[in-house]
């Protein structure tokens, strides 16, 4: 089998990096105290270029790393770039199951909201094609509601806050790929709720970052195939007031120096990652 080339990593104006969902300021203090304590990136964010003329480039994964060193005033930030483009960059949904929360109040808050239109739906029988698009919610007893989220970009945005307002304060939440919620039953004492979000596409992400909208935390998973991880590149490279040719430079010159140390190993099989 041949080996891949690398990733292309790139040095990149750390305000030039942008968000496209919401982001847990809670998380940010431990990771700023984290990386000054240890002195490097461990794991590059991944970006992707809006393709708008801007510069601008999309978090694929990473959002707490970038926002963490611009809390600390970094000028640049090293970053792996793929292209919307790269038949092996995909956009896939996480849902979200929801405990700590009563289904009645959860659906109360969401009917509240401006915009949504929530139905209980007879799965027994046939529905009509939505003209927009739904969120599923199936609750712990079994039943089935269809959230109808408007298809213009900037509602659907918003809606889509809504929905994920109704249980992020008062509820607890964790992302999964599932789609049936009786898997859950033994797992969650409180268990409220599975939300079943729409798909986005890769373009249409773009297109509402570019807007400068983002979308709740949580929705959005991105995979990318090859992964560069563990570069551990020193951060007093990317905080010297230095030019960013100047360390777009270095960067590739250090890479030459992994690779020719045989620092660089190549992992073709898939992987279980436990978290430390």
């Amino acid at each position: 089998m041949l080996t891949p080339s690398l990733p292309t990593l790139r040095i990149l104006p750390i305000e030039s990096i942008i968000l496209h969902e919401d982001h847990d300021n809670q998380r940010t203090l431990p990771l700023v105290e984290k990386l000054r304590a240890q002195g490097i990136l461990r794991n590059p964010p991944i970006v992707m270029p809006l393709q708008d003329g801007t510069n601008r480039n999309m978090v694929l994964d990473g959002a707490n790393r970038v926002t963490s060193l611009k809390e600390m005033g970094f000028p640049h930030l090293v970053t792996q770039v793929v292209s919307p483009q790269d038949p092996h960059v995909s956009l896939m949904t996480w849902n979200h199951v929801v405990w700590d929360i009563k289904a009645r109040t959860l659906l109360g808050n969401i009917r509240r909201a401006k915009d949504l239109d929530v139905t209980q739906v007879d799965t027994h029988k046939s529905m009509k094609a939505p003209s927009s698009l739904p969120v599923q919610i199936r609750t712990v007893d079994g039943k089935l509601f269809l959230v109808q989220i408007p298809n213009e970009l900037e509602q659907l945005v918003r809606s889509l806050h809504e929905v994920v307002n109704s249980y992020k304060e008062n509820g607890s939440f964790d992302r999964t790929s599932q789609t049936l919620i009786d898997s859950f039953r033994t797992m969650y004492a409180d268990l409220c709720a599975l939300v079943i979000f729409p798909r986005f596409e890769i373009q249409s992400l773009l297109e509402t970052v570019g807007k400068g909208w983002v979308i709740p935390t949580g929705i959005t998973r991105f995979t990318v195939s090859p992964r560069l991880l563990h570069l551990n590149y020193p951060l007093h490279e990317l905080s010297s007031g230095k030019s960013l040719e100047y360390k777009e430079e270095y960067l590739q010159r250090w890479i030459q120096e992994r690779v020719k140390k045989r620092g660089v190993r190549y992992y073709a099989e898939a992987t279980f990652l436990f978290d430390e």
